[in-house]
């Protein structure tokens, strides 16, 4: 069975999102490799990026949140509805403030994912792991799973309590 047909199958199990979350992150492990994951939905304003899934909870708990201010990372990602690639330490401290604690894990390259709907940014999909870790050739690979992350985050928006 493959990752993307192992979280479909995931998708059909009671208790949602949290049995397909954890068979996202598996999946995405095993395509990419990842040593962080995350994902994080935009608040119905817009002004935050809340975080709904995270495999290390200590570091990055469930609930907490990001202010999004314009910056050229949302201008690529957010605006721009592209994937971010972030290959060294250096391209981390360019675009997240909390580059240090990230630096901490192990994680010096990224790749944020938009998940798009309707052609805005729901949110995004976040793999951080060593250096240049990520290649342009993983965007394809990521943007199935992002489309299975349109229903949840679509649902957390609407739930959120800030809406």
């Amino acid at each position: 069975m493959t990752p993307f047909q192992r979280c479909l199958d995931a998708l059909k199990q009671p208790g949602q999102p949290q049995p397909f979350y954890a068979a996202l992150d598996q999946a995405v492990r095993d395509t990419v490799g990842h040593i962080l994951f995350t994902l994080l939905y935009r608040s119905p304003d817009g002004r935050k990026a809340k975080r709904i899934y995270t495999n290390m909870p200590t570091e990055y708990p469930v609930g907490g949140f990001k202010e999004m201010n314009a910056t050229p990372w949302s201008a690529h990602v957010i605006d721009g509805l592209q994937a971010y690639i972030g290959y060294t330490a250096d391209d981390i401290r360019w675009a997240f403030y909390d580059h240090e604690l990230i630096k901490s894990l192990g994680c010096d390259s990224v790749i944020n994912m938009p998940v798009i709907y309707d052609g805005r940014v729901l949110g995004t999909m976040n793999l951080l792991a060593g250096a240049r870790h990520y290649s342009e050739t993983d965007v394809p690979r990521l943007e199935p799973f992002t489309a299975l992350l349109i229903g949840p985050f679509l649902q957390a928006i609407e739930a959120d309590p800030d809406r």
